[in-house]
């Protein structure tokens, strides 16, 4: 699969979007972002928003969907995000109960795969991002992310890997893309350091993560989009932080 393009995680700059939908999406194409990853629909209907990001030449690439949206209307929530245009939903995260060793894992695997299902009737196709929580070891020794991973085949559930909580967790981003080699249409680009402790976001190049190493494997392991993703800014604006970010993926790609 050759990479498509850069995409920005909307959550990256919420806040903007929330005031001005159209006005951000303007915006994060100006600092050259080829595509859009939603989180939320800012208030407006999916016609809206599929609208907005055709006139501004930006692609619906994937959007995060909690999995309680899918219990109160699996069809309904599917449809609305096949009207935007995505290629992929992503499940933001769950919590440990539903993951392996809790009791809600068995469970949390068949809703997951109906909802494969019904993304997939719609041209969708369904994505796990992690955190670093599920990095924790098991009894076994593995770790949650593999045995979710494990428990669903790849035409079920496609990985979204975060890099910046990999790497938090202390495992390695670049053996992570590899282990899942074409199973990563869509990685989460996105950069942090150490600070007292405490993980802090930063613009891409300018904390640890070693971006071009990501980037060019992601690419070579089968990415399609790379999506920025900054949480939150605790230095620069939110803005500038996207527009520093894709100018460094820029160089290294």
């Amino acid at each position: 699969m050759a990479l498509s393009g850069i995409a920005a995680q909307v959550y990256s700059v919420r806040e903007l979007a929330q005031a001005d939908f159209a006005g951000t999406m303007k915006a994060l194409k100006e600092c050259g972002y080829q595509g859009v990853e939603l989180a939320g629909l800012y208030g407006l209907k999916p016609e809206e928003i599929r609208d907005c990001l055709k006139e501004q030449g930006l692609t619906a690439v994937s959007a995060h969907v909690p999995l309680e949206e899918f219990l109160r209307d699996m069809e309904g929530t599917a449809d609305a995000y096949r009207t935007i245009g995505c290629s992929y939903i992503g499940i933001p995260w769950m919590g440990t109960e539903r993951h392996y060793g809790g009791e809600g894992f068995e469970e949390a695997c068949s809703l997951l795969e109906k909802i494969s299902a019904c993304c997939r009737e719609r041209g969708m196709t369904l994505l796990y991002h992690n955190h670093s929580f599920e990095f924790e070891k098991t009894q076994r020794g593995t770790c949650l992310l593999d045995e979710l991973y494990g428990a669903l085949d790849a035409d079920v559930l496609q990985t979204e890997l975060d890099v910046c909580w990999v790497e938090a967790a202390g495992a390695s981003a670049v053996e992570y893309l590899r282990r899942y080699a074409n199973r990563c249409p869509v990685v989460h680009m996105k950069d942090f350091r150490r600070e007292n402790g405490e993980v802090r976001l930063v613009a891409l190049g300018q904390g640890q993560v070693d971006v071009s190493a990501v980037a060019q494997t992601a690419a070579l392991c089968g990415a399609s989009w790379l999506v920025v993703e900054q949480d939150d800014h605790p230095y620069g604006t939110p803005m500038e932080n996207m527009r520093e970010s894709i100018g460094r993926l820029r160089e290294v790609l």
